[in-house]
Formats: C-alpha cells, structure tokens, sequence
C-alpha cells in the first residue's frame, strides 16, 4: 500500500496581540515616568585625572555654587522619606503631606530650615523669583549643615559604610566656604570625602600618563 504524504504547511504565528501588549507597555511607561528634576543650579567643576565615577546609590552629595550657596541632595525616596520626617518632627518645621512629598520627588534643596516650609511648597521658578535658593547656612554657630549630615546618616536604615559623601563645587567657589564645610565634616568624624571633577588627560611624563599608555596597548 502507498504512503500517504501529508502535504506540509509552514507555521503561522499570530503576533497581533503580542504586539498590542508592546504597544501598551511602551505607553505606560511613557506616561507613568517621571523624569529627576534639574538641579537649581549650574556648576563648572574643576578639572582632574582621576577616573573614579560617581555612583548612581547611597550618595550624598553637598553641591557649591561659585557664590558659596550649598544644595543637599541625596539618593533613594524612603530614605528622604524618613529624613524629612525626622527633621520635620526635631524642628517643628509645620510641613504638610504635599510639600514632604515635594521633598521626597525632588532634587537638591537649598534653603535655610525658617524657610523650608515655603520653599518645598513652591516650583523652582517661583523659588528662584522668591529668592529662596540662598543655600544651606554653613557657620557653625548656626549648626545646619550638620544637621542635614546627621539627619542623612540617620536615613540610611542601617546602610552607612556604603554612604558616600561627595562635594561638587564651582571652580570660582571661595576657598573658606569650602573649608567651612569640610571643617563641618571633621566636626562630625568623617574623614573620607570625594570631590566631584570633570575629567582631563593625565600630563606626559606623569606615573598616571604611562598607566593609561599600557592600558590603551593591551
């Protein structure tokens, strides 16, 4: 008896709804994206040879304009979650649910404690055009920027030894404004401090300039 040959048909796949899924997840992630604010201000760093790139967690990072105002900026939203609770309790600060969540969603913050209030329940326009950005007061008399360094410890939840504290200043700031703050650090017991530079070749001639000539010949 003959074999019967099946003819043979080529798979079809229908993609259509794998398609509507792509489309939707694209679209969600398109409207529920929320884009990390612009810092309140801009800074020229000065240039360096060092190669070490600033971590994108457990960072906190103390930015310096060149006219010596000072934002607070740190990573992770339960942390700034529980910080701006902590303060807001310590000093009777009056904030509401909205303006702690202005903090939480936000950027760097600038502001002395007297005005924080006002500060995270306006825009950065309406900020800037209330002269609110004046900076995290630095002498020592007054004592806050080493509350935000305490109250930023204190929000770690136990993750300290990867904290990094990191400066990022403007290559016109005045020298005391930055010795005011790293005399601040040394007040509080932290020794170890990253400065944050743009990055330039390493001179001729340099132990730096012939590591990077055997790295690039490998």
């Amino acid at each position: 008896m003959p074999k019967v040959k099946m003819p043979r048909k080529s798979t079809l796949v229908d993609m259509t709804a794998m398609c509507d899924v792509a489309f939707l997840l694209l679209t969600f992630f398109m409207l529920a994206t929320k884009f990390k604010p612009d810092e309140p201000v801009t800074v020229v760093t000065p240039s360096s040879i060092n190669t070490t790139l600033l971590p994108d967690s457990d960072v906190m990072l103390f930015t310096v304009d060149k006219d010596g105002r000072v934002f607070f900026s740190m990573d992770g939203q339960s942390k700034r979650k529980k910080m701006i609770e902590d303060l807001n309790s310590q000093y009777k600060l009056g904030l509401d649910d909205k303006e702690m969540k202005s903090f939480v969603t936000g950027a760097s913050v600038g502001t002395p404690f007297k005005d924080l209030k006002n500060y995270l329940s306006m825009s950065e326009a309406e900020r800037k055009a209330a002269g609110l950005d004046k900076g995290i007061p630095t002498d020592s008399a007054n004592g806050e920027l080493g509350a935000w360094i305490e109250y930023g410890i204190a929000a770690q939840e136990g993750n300290v030894t990867k904290l990094k504290y990191c400066i990022k200043a403007d290559n016109a700031t005045p020298y005391p404004k930055i010795k005011e703050i790293l005399d601040t650090f040394k007040k509080k017991h932290i020794q170890k401090l990253n400065l944050v530079t743009n990055l330039k070749a390493a001179p001729q001639g340099t132990a730096a300039y012939d590591e990077e000539q055997k790295a690039a010949h490998k």
